[in-house]
């Protein structure tokens, strides 16, 4: 299992939901490309822990929005 960080590209405003650059979390994950294996699930449920929003009604739970590293 690796530790991964995903880090918010742009700030913005999508359905209501309000994102920052560089707001990141840092997760768990057995899969080498969590963002887009299980649709992502992983990534979405430590933001929805760590800030209280969901990315991907937001439409931000994407490579283009996020970077994804692998940190440990």
């Amino acid at each position: 299992m690796a530790l991964f960080r995903a880090t918010v590209k742009k700030s913005g405003t999508t359905n209501g939901i309000r994102f920052e650059k560089g707001m990141s979390v840092d997760f768990p994950s057995t899969h080498g490309q969590p963002l887009s294996t299980n649709g992502g699930k992983e990534v979405i449920a430590a933001f929805e822990r760590a800030y209280g929003i969901d990315i991907k009604r937001a439409g931000i739970a994407s490579s283009a929005h996020l970077l994804i590293e692998k940190i440990g």
